[in-house]
């Protein structure tokens, strides 16, 4: 039997401070409902610059630079830590505010992205050297007066963008009244497209891939575009896909709270598995909902406004190649309706549930990635340390089922355990941060199996109080390449050619 591999993944942050004050669910809410607070007041003061986001460990670990393993027995906070970062990593780049502004404007392709003509002056040739790439959409980067535009547009129509303070452009709403096309909305999306047409940049460079060799792409974000007549409709699939030059794929949404991005590895994996697609991509931007989430406890706490960067990923699944891991489409572990939302209960169906179906224990598995939050984040917020605890459980799990001694719990949490390092974005820590490392791991690292679990709040949607999860095992090559399917399939229709031709012979000569 035949799997689909990892074929390679990319990885980017854009580094955008102005638009945690101005955009992230914290500070939206808190000035509608304490416009005069002292959060508000302080915030400003507590952000960090473009040089501290990308020398911050984490950050480092996220494109690549720094293995996540040395973050281990490094005392918290981690934003203490000296360390000298670059923005280009091995698996993507920290892109900085100014730039994120002016591609969210090439992203655009309805006009509702409007930039000052001096920012544009500054930014234009920036943007056209850096991505030679996208020289189909240098066009849609252009200055206006924004400020005569803006006097003529209720506020209410408009959102703006802020760079080091200044109003230096805005995002028109696409409707009057339509809610799901508001400016706030219109801003969202576009922050989401942007960083997912990034995130699917960085995995061409990375891989080398054509990109007209992408057949399909799905997209996993937690945003959702539509308008009042199908709320959430898509498709942020095809519109990333259309910008990043992806010319011969299609494409479609996967939406699942916080375990989407497992989600839709498991359908890539299924779509190239069955030979409708050879290469399909799984592709997620960030989320400025997010920004600064918990700014009040870590400014409580005298740090910086950690979660001051939005994410993105992209990973590429394709046909056996014979080189890199392959996903093991018969050892899926899932979340079901009926599983429960105790601990025990979800683990026994992500973790042994799967193992089983190989005939594996937890002890076959080198690598667990779970939810890989970074505790610098976390830990001041009180949610705790989660891909921690997602440890423990899984240790846990392996002692009650007779894997392991009680005394090598720890051991076990140390073998088969990351620490996090991916920013609170949500879907993004969903297990798959770790597909970049597992590549070189499985290939030419020393480790042979490897499993992403992921798990989702659905519940947060109001439509049922369920959990959600779901887990796949990954192991080294074998080294058996897929055979051509196109081949297969052409000899497949040569054979019933002839055997029709055959037929309609012998058909003719009983008429004669």
């Amino acid at each position: 039997m035949t799997f689909p591999v990892i074929k390679g993944a990319g990885y980017i942050l854009a580094h955008t401070p102005d638009m945690i004050v101005q955009n992230g669910s914290t500070c939206s809410v808190e000035r509608i409902t304490h416009p005069e607070s002292e959060f508000l007041k302080e915030v400003g003061k507590h952000i960090r610059s473009y040089e501290d986001a990308v020398n911050y460990l984490p950050n480092q670990i996220y494109i690549g630079n720094v293995r996540p393993e040395e973050m281990i027995g490094k005392p918290l906070p981690w934003t203490a830590i000296e360390h000298k970062g670059t923005r280009e990593g091995k698996f993507g780049q920290i892109i900085p505010e100014e730039e994120f502004i002016a591609l969210m404007q090439l992203c655009d392709v309805f006009d509702l992205v409007f930039l000052s003509e001096d920012f544009v002056s500054k930014m234009k040739a920036v943007v056209e050297n850096a991505y030679p790439e996208l020289e189909a959409f240098f066009g849609k980067i252009k200055g206006s007066d924004i400020a005569q535009d803006m006097a003529k547009i209720p506020e209410h129509l408009r959102e703006e963008l802020i760079f080091q303070g200044e109003v230096v452009g805005y995002v028109k709403a696409a409707h009057d009244v339509d809610v799901n096309l508001s400016a706030h909305t219109m801003f969202e999306n576009l922050v989401a497209k942007t960083s997912g047409v990034l995130s699917v940049l960085a995995m061409l460079k990375n891989t080398g891939i054509a990109p007209e060799s992408i057949d399909y792409v799905l997209e996993c974000s937690e945003e959702a575009c539509g308008d009042i007549n199908q709320r959430g409709g898509g498709n942020f699939a095809k519109a990333i896909a259309e910008v990043a030059g992806l010319k011969n794929a299609s494409g479609s949404d996967t939406r699942g709270f916080c375990a989407a991005p497992v989600h839709a590895m498991v359908e890539a994996s299924a779509l190239v598995k069955s030979g409708i697609f050879k290469n399909v991509l799984v592709v997620a931007g960030g989320s400025t909902a997010k920004l600064g989430m918990n700014a009040k406890d870590h400014i409580a706490k005298g740090l910086p406004v950690i979660e001051d960067v939005v994410g993105g990923f992209a990973v590429l699944v394709s046909e056996n190649d014979g080189v890199h891991p392959v996903i093991r489409t018969d050892m899926i572990g899932k979340h079901n309706v009926g599983t429960g939302a105790s601990p025990q209960a979800v683990m026994t169906a992500l973790i042994a549930d799967a193992l089983a179906k190989g005939g594996l224990k937890s002890t076959d598995i080198d690598t667990f990635s779970v939810e890989m939050q970074n505790p610098d984040i976390t830990v001041p917020a009180k949610a705790g340390n989660v891909p921690e605890a997602n440890y423990k459980m899984i240790a846990a799990l392996a002692v009650k089922n007779g894997e392991i001694e009680r005394k090598e719990l720890a051991d076990f949490i140390s073998a088969k355990g990351l620490p996090g390092w991916a920013p609170t974005q949500g879907h993004i820590p969903s297990g798959v941060p770790y597909a970049g490392f597992m590549i070189d791991d499985l290939t030419t690292g020393d480790k042979n199996r490897d499993m992403i679990v992921g798990k989702g709040s659905i519940f947060l949607g109001r439509m049922t109080n369920l959990f959600d999860g779901l887990s796949f095992i990954i192991e080294r090559n074998s080294g058996e390449k897929e055979e051509s399917s196109s081949t297969d399939k052409e000899q497949i229709r040569q054979l019933l050619a002839e055997a029709m031709a055959q037929m309609a012979q012998e058909l003719l000569k009983k008429e004669e």
